[in-house]
């Protein structure tokens, strides 16, 4: 799959997982800012931490079509960027189901369809509160 936002010999460079909860939280505040800055919808953060060696943080959020999805997927990523981050991104340039990982937390972008489809706050079994509750 073609992804315009990775570097050239960036492709298997491993994306830094700090495990560090202050440093997790700024990044996930970061994403959160983001994803409402550009209109998400249906944003739901879930705490991973005991739960998962992988991420911190997975955080689950709608786009109105896939041309939204794509757009925010692009600020975000640009987003993580700017604040020094090498994040990996998969699902460009369909866009039904973005996936951007930046270590700590990750970001799953959804067009709606495609994400009742896969319903992942019900596979990780979480009560998920929305994003704005926290």
């Amino acid at each position: 799959m073609e992804d315009s936002h990775r570097d050239e010999g960036e492709e298997n460079a491993p994306v830094k997982v700090t495990g560090d909860a202050e440093t997790s939280d700024a990044l996930e505040a970061l994403v959160l800012d983001a994803l409402d800055a550009d209109k998400a919808e249906d944003i739901i953060a879930i705490d991973l931490r005991g739960k998962s060696s992988v991420t911190d943080a997975m955080v689950i959020a709608s786009g109105r079509s896939a041309r939204h999805v794509g757009a925010v997927a692009d600020h975000l990523v640009n987003k993580l960027k700017d604040s020094g981050r090498s994040p990996r991104i998969e699902g460009l340039p369909a866009c039904d189901w973005v996936l951007i990982d930046a270590g700590d937390v990750v970001v799953h972008l959804f067009r709606p369809e495609v994400r009742s489809f896969y319903n992942l706050e019900k596979l990780w079994s979480v009560e998920a509160e929305p994003a704005s509750a926290r």
